[in-house]
């Protein structure tokens, strides 16, 4: 285990949502490789965009999944979110509440107080996601905002990866809310650093690793925050996303999914691979070689990054269909 990729890092901060599980189904391995990190002694760190549990609810869901977590282990966009309220208002201000009972309990418990109808008092409208978010919901915040209100916004992201498949996410909803306010929110969640950092110092990390699905917002949170990233192919992400990636959405390591962390680390690493050879020509990616298509898929995004080339040639498509 002291050459696994685990091993090279003093903490391992997960997505959750397409990287650990899918709703109520767990990604295979998942279990095993959780274990396997506390097993040698990497502190290990949940890290979710998702507002709509509790840190509680997330430890009970966990531990259904066969991974047992402790509350101080889990950080969601919903604690980012009450700590950015929390900098910006005095005690006891009236917030107005766009999401579940557990993110109006952290506004609250922040010594804030929560509401759901906009009033004189509201001076800001915090959005988190909520299966149960509503229309009556969104014209509350949205008169909120017109009127000045601070709005915090848990997440951005516009999907939610389920079991059924990817679900409209909070992002699709703070959308409805920016066209009708023409007003950007403060986001609190990832992209932004603020979770992973937390996250780290939680764990005494000066080395932590990220581990995600999504592109735009688990590995650009982690570019922004310093932190080297394995990108899992079991959410979101895709190969055309990975190949266009900008430098604020490209990660340090690729791989199917989580169990990876087992793996030799220069085994997973986005640059050039043993057995395949990628040009850029006539501003198309060529390959040939044979070997691993996952390895073709790091090698053409180290050779797209490199020349900004992203057009696939035949072969490469064929091999990445």
């Amino acid at each position: 285990m002291s050459d696994a990729l685990l091993a090279a890092y003093d903490a391992v901060l997960f997505d959750l949502d397409g990287t650990v599980y899918h709703g109520t189904r767990v990604i295979p391995g998942a279990p095993e490789t959780v274990r396997a990190a506390r097993e040698h002694g990497t502190p290990v760190r949940f890290v979710t965009n998702n507002a709509s549990k509790a840190p509680d609810e997330v430890v009970a869901h966990l531990t259904d999944l066969g991974m047992p977590a402790e509350v101080g282990e889990v950080h969601t966009s919903a604690q980012a979110g009450v700590v950015l309220l929390k900098e910006r208002l005095e005690a006891g201000a009236e917030v107005l509440v766009v999401g579940t009972e557990s993110l109006a309990a952290e506004v609250a418990q922040a010594g804030l107080k929560p509401v759901r109808e906009n009033g004189d008092d509201v001076r800001a409208v915090v959005q988190g996601h909520s299966p149960d978010n509503t229309w009556a919901a969104l014209a509350e915040a949205c008169l909120a905002i017109r009127a000045g209100a601070l709005w915090v916004a848990c997440n951005v992201d516009a999907t939610l990866p389920s079991e059924r498949g990817l679900l409209p996410g909070n992002g699709s909803m703070v959308a409805a809310l920016r066209t009708a306010t023409d007003v950007e929110p403060l986001v609190a969640g990832k992209p932004e650093p603020l979770l992973f950092e937390t996250a780290a110092r939680s764990a005494g990390a000066e080395r932590p690793l990220v581990v995600g699905d999504r592109l735009d917002t688990d590995i650009a949170g982690a570019v922004a925050a310093g932190i080297d990233s394995l990108v899992v192919l079991s959410g979101v992400a895709t190969p055309k996303q990975l190949i266009e990636a900008g430098p604020a959405e490209r990660g340090t390591y690729l791989a199917a999914d989580l169990t990876a962390l087992t793996s030799n680390p220069e085994d997973l690493r986005i640059g050039p691979r043993p057995g395949w050879s990628v040009k850029a020509e006539d501003g198309v990616l060529s390959v040939t070689g044979e070997g691993d298509d996952l390895d073709l898929l790091r090698a053409l995004c180290h050779t797209a990054w490199e020349t900004g080339v992203t057009e696939l040639g035949e072969r490469a498509k064929a091999k990445l269909s």
